[in-house]
C-alpha cells in the first residue's frame, strides 16, 4: 500500500526576474493549506555547506570563477543539498518545493556557458545520483517584464551570475524552453505574465495531476 499523500518533487525554472522565489513560496503555502506537508528550499542552497557554496558563488572571491570552476561548485552545492535535505524529505513522504535545480546548471552553465549538456548532466549523475524533479514548471517572461522585476527587487545592484550581459542571459531564457519542449512529461511551461495571483493560478493548474497521483497512491 503506497503512502496517503508521497513525496513529491517540484522544481521552479527561469531566467531571471521570472518571479519563480515568490511562486515558490505561493505554492508551498498553498500545500500547507491543503494539509499537504512540504518543504521549501533553493538553489544553490538549502543546507548549510550549500549555502557556504552559494556565498562563494554569487559573491566570488578575486578574479571568480571560470565557467568550468563554477559548475563544479554548483554540482557539489546540489549533492549536499540531495543528501541532506531533499533526498530525506521525499523518503518522508513530503512535498519538495525548490527554486532552482539541475536545469539551471543545464541552462546557465551548459548552454549559456558553452560547458555543454553532457558535462553538466555527468555531473549531476555522479554527484547527485540523477535526482530529477516529478515537475518542472518553466516561468517564462518577456524581457521587459523580467527587467522591471529585477529593477523592482535589486535595483542597481546584481550578483556575479545575473548581472551577465543579455547575450548572455538570453541564451538562457532559450535554453529553458528548449529543455520543456524536449521533455514535455518532465517541464511545463507557465506564462509568468499578469499579476502575481493570476500566475499562482496556473501554477495549481499544473501540479493537479501531481495532487491526483497523491490522492490515490
Amino acid at each position: 500500500m503506497g503512502r496517503l499523500n508521497p513525496g513529491r518533487f517540484v522544481a521552479l525554472e527561469g531566467g531571471e526576474g521570472t518571479g519563480k522565489s515568490t511562486q515558490a513560496r505561493l505554492l508551498t503555502d498553498a500545500l500547507a493549506a491543503r494539509e499537504i506537508d512540504a518543504v521549501l528550499t533553493r538553489e544553490p542552497g538549502g543546507t548549510p555547506g550549500a549555502e557556504a557554496i552559494r556565498a562563494l558563488l554569487l559573491d566570488p572571491p578575486g578574479e571568480g570563477w571560470g565557467m568550468r570552476a563554477e559548475a563544479l561548485l554548483f554540482a557539489a552545492a546540489r549533492s549536499d543539498h540531495v543528501e541532506r535535505l531533499i533526498r530525506p524529505a521525499l523518503e518522508a513522504g513530503r512535498w519538495v518545493v525548490c527554486d532552482r535545480f539541475l536545469d539551471s546548471s543545464r541552462a546557465y552553465q551548459g548552454r549559456a556557458g558553452m560547458l555543454g549538456d553532457e558535462l553538466v548532466r555527468a555531473l549531476h549523475e555522479q554527484g547527485s545520483e540523477g535526482l530529477l524533479p516529478d515537475l518542472t514548471l518553466v516561468i517564462a517572461v518577456e524581457g521587459a517584464t523580467a527587467a522591471a522585476r529585477l529593477s523592482a527587487r535589486d535595483g542597481a545592484v546584481s550578483d556575479a551570475i545575473g548581472g551577465r550581459d543579455a547575450t548572455y542571459h538570453s541564451s538562457v531564457n532559450a535554453a529553458f524552453v528548449e529543455f520543456a519542449a524536449a521533455e514535455p512529461g518532465r517541464f511545463a511551461i507557465i506564462d509568468g505574465e499578469g499579476s502575481v495571483e493570476e500566475v499562482h493560478a496556473r501554477i495549481l493548474a499544473a501540479i493537479e495531476p501531481l495532487l491526483a497521483r497523491g490522492s490515490s497512491a
